[in-house]
């Protein structure tokens, strides 16, 4: 084990066997000193007792020893571990009685599309359906929410990615191992003491970097209006994750992003663009029994005068978050039946 790591989980003894666990992605205690974890897709109360004051001098001493301020006028934390792992933590009186700690972990397993439809995230006929959108260089956006799995679907997706092919990828805290030979893998830079690196900086100079495809860990802000841009600019194939409740809110969020950063632009041009450019869209979800793949849609278009994307549904996972079953809807790959959202747009 890492000697830093080491001294890391010395602070955080009770949870040791959690953050030794590779089942486990994510830890999370409580303010009123509960403490879950997460396993394969699935939340669990985990018995652990932690006395509220060494947790807050652990998280201390964890952010001293990463060069970060934790106090009372500094109650947030979020800093990556030596070994790639994600800490969240807030102190009172924000959080009350006591502090709260997340913990998301760097996963040593890496997932191929094989695992997935193992694990049953996803049935062969969709494997092969994604494998080969990726080989035909479509661009995908990949949605849901928090702890859905879709950064694990992203690395697995890569796999396809064609040997020749130069790939950029931007990530916040890099969490994707692609097995690619040319390829260029930066991370964000926000709380840099010697000068930020934003999402759209590094976005603007991939520009330059000669990528064949674009890796973006997470739309989430400016970086959507350059992103568009860039899947306008000859970079079809590249990828990205969104979050969002459903493939169609997903398109509509991106718009929304888009025009933050552009005000003077028209809602209809913008989604016109998206419409034009994003080709599918993968809507990822956290079930009973695990992450699944529970949407993908194929974009045709964008309707001005009604003001609606255009889409066939290539598959729909449905009713199992209701009833516990799947229920599941796939469509042919050439369909025409062109579907139209039922809401606007960009509201």
């Amino acid at each position: 084990m890492n000697h830093d790591l080491d001294l890391l989980i010395s602070f955080l003894q009770p949870i040791k066997e959690l953050l030794l666990d590779d089942t486990v992605s994510e830890i999370m205690g409580n303010p009123n000193g509960q403490w879950w974890f997460e396993r394969k897709g699935r939340l669990e109360h985990a018995e652990v007792i932690f006395d509220a004051k060494a947790l807050r001098t652990g998280l201390e001493v964890i952010a001293n020893k990463l060069s970060r301020k934790f106090d009372e006028a500094h109650p947030l934390l979020n800093a990556q571990l030596p070994d790639g792992s994600r800490l969240a933590a807030v102190l009172p009186p924000v959080v009350r009685p006591n502090p709260a700690v997340t913990i998301r972990k760097f996963s040593k397993v890496r997932f191929t599309i094989a695992d997935l439809i193992q694990t049953d995230a996803m049935s062969v006929e969709i494997g092969d359906m994604l494998s080969g959108y990726i080989e035909a260089g479509k661009t995908i956006l990949i949605s849901g929410g928090t702890g859905s799995g879709k950064t694990t679907l992203l690395n697995a997706l890569a796999d396809f990615i064609p040997e020749g092919e130069r790939i950029v990828v931007i990530e916040d805290t890099s969490e994707l191992r692609i097995g690619k030979p040319n390829l260029l893998a930066s991370e964000c830079q926000t709380e840099s003491h010697t000068g930020a690196v934003s999402f759209n900086d590094l976005l603007k100079a991939a520009l330059r970097w000669r990528p064949d495809r674009i890796i973006l860990g997470e739309v989430r802000g400016e970086e959507a209006r350059t992103l568009l841009d860039s899947f306008n600019t000859g970079h079809a194939g590249s990828m990205a994750t969104i979050h969002a409740s459903s493939a169609v809110k997903a398109l509509r969020r991106f718009g929304e992003l888009a025009m933050r950063s552009h005000q003077q632009s028209n809602r209809d041009d913008i989604s016109a663009e998206i419409a034009e450019t994003v080709q599918i869209v993968v809507q990822v979800g956290r079930f009973a029994r695990g992450r699944k793949i529970s949407e993908i849609i194929a974009v045709r278009g964008y309707d001005r005068a009604a003001k609606l994307f255009l889409y066939d549904t290539i598959f729909d996972l449905a009713g199992e978050r209701d009833n516990e079953r799947d229920n599941p809807i796939v469509h042919p790959i050439n369909s025409t039946s062109t579907k139209r959202e039922n809401v606007h747009a960009i509201a």
